[in-house]
């Protein structure tokens, strides 16, 4: 991934600008949510991993510079950009871990063209993986370690990169695999999947359906029991299930209806003809809400798939990210807009513990004993700082961030965020930066 034209019209036409003024002085870029959905009590930081990939390939390509100067770029901008590379430092919040609003989630320092011509790939990457990550973390939560968890967005998802990227953040907040195959492979994810209503319309009855698909898949033999009659289709599942003797290899998917009320009649069939060891499979349309009645009403559902409501949630389907100018070279900038101001000076997340909350403080302030700091350095001079981690480091970190979150963030339709408060020294710098202004 090259991706010097994976960026917006106005980076460039900056970035040239700097070039012809000899502007190379050290920029910080924080890149931060202004404010959480009014459902969001946190959010999962993911796409760190694109974003590090993104900046150590950076550069321009003959085609880039060709298209460039088609569009208005003079030779000298040209010959800046063919030699140009990402040389920067990155301070990031890990993926997997939980943030609120107006924390970094990374900081970016680097002369200021460098910095700023990679503003819109990191943005895109963070905030697109980051929604769908906290999106999944919401299911989770909801599942509360009763129902198990399988992603089945890839169809619906917006865009093959959004299906991708789901298949990874569900690993990190949790689920047990995913249906998208080439996403499993990637990440090392298991892939995970049943049958359609059309393989079973093709078959002159549902018991011959599931006879032959038993028989091609033995140990991942789940049937798709509501084609027609629901109950009935259960029936046929346990005849085929019992005349093969396939037993705790066998599951049932139930996708449409009162999934509450089929699984228990589903549960009671079951245990009757003596398979209580048959899972139960759900799907269709479900989301966070309705994870949370199917555990709260005790329903006897032992799985579920999550498709287009995780990966395009309607009540949030993005965030307020903005990448901002904090510091130039050397100095301290902040931005005065009304509704969009802005905090100067690199910083750094000083977390304690769910009750005490957060501190937003500067980075080179010494934190207490009791306080741990979220940013870490993970890019030094254009290069990682560090192997490449497996995906089961932010697996780990999420599930350690979610036990330390309290109840009150996790809650699904009214969610209070741990709170956030600034250091006295980014208080103090604040001030004397905004009295600078104008001045």
């Amino acid at each position: 991934m090259a991706g010097g034209l994976l960026t917006d019209l106005y980076e460039l036409n900056m970035a040239a600008s700097y070039f012809r003024r000899d502007m190379a002085g050290e920029a910080v870029f924080s890149l931060f949510v202004r404010e959480l959905p009014p459902t969001r009590g946190f959010l999962v930081v993911a796409g760190l991993e694109h974003v590090l990939s993104f900046l150590e390939a950076f550069d321009f390509t003959e085609d880039d510079l060709a298209y460039l100067s088609t569009i208005g770029f003079d030779g000298d901008s040209l010959e800046a950009f063919r030699q140009l590379r990402f040389t920067g430092d990155v301070w990031a919040v890990p993926e997997g871990r939980l943030v609120v609003a107006n924390e970094p989630l990374l900081e970016v320092s680097a002369p200021i063209a460098e910095a700023q011509l990679v503003e819109t790939y990191l943005l895109n990457q963070v905030t697109l993986q980051t929604t769908l990550a906290t999106n999944a973390a919401r299911c989770r939560s909801a599942a509360g370690g009763r129902i198990g968890l399988l992603d089945f967005s890839f169809r619906r998802a917006p865009g093959l990169d959004a299906a991708t990227a789901m298949a990874r953040v569900c690993a990190i907040v949790g689920f047990s695999g995913t249906s998208n195959v080439d996403g499993a492979r990637r990440f090392g994810v298991t892939p995970g999947g049943t049958m359609a209503h059309s393989y079973v319309q093709a078959f002159r009855s549902e018991e011959e359906a599931f006879a032959a698909f038993a028989e091609d898949r033995p140990g991942q033999t789940t049937l798709l029991v509501d084609t027609y009659d629901t109950m009935a289709g259960v029936e046929s599942a346990i005849e085929v299930i019992q005349r093969l003797g396939l037993g705790d290899r066998a599951s049932i998917r139930l996708d449409s209806g009162d999934l509450a009320a089929l699984a228990r009649s589903s549960r009671r069939r079951l245990d009757d003809a003596g398979l209580p060891q048959v899972r139960i499979f759900a799907s269709g349309g479900l989301d966070e809400f309705e994870i949370e009645h199917l555990v709260q009403t005790g329903a006897p559902i032992d799985a579920v798939g999550i498709g287009t409501r995780v990966a395009a949630s309607s009540e949030a389907p993005t965030l307020d990210s903005v990448y901002k100018l904090v510091s130039y070279d050397g100095r301290p900038v902040s931005k005065l807009s009304a509704d969009k101001a802005t905090l100067p000076g690199a910083k750094q997340v000083l977390r304690g513990s769910s009750t005490s909350g957060d501190v937003l403080a500067l980075r080179d302030e010494v934190p207490g004993p009791e306080a741990e700091p979220l940013l870490q350095p993970v890019m030094k001079g254009g290069s990682r700082v560090g192997e490449r981690e497996p995906l089961s480091a932010a697996r780990d970190r999420f599930e350690a961030d979610l036990e330390w979150l309290p109840a009150r963030a996790r809650d699904l339709r009214r969610p209070e965020p741990v709170s956030l408060r600034l250091s006295d020294r980014l208080t103090q710098l604040d001030l004397e930066v905004r009295h600078g202004v104008g001045h």
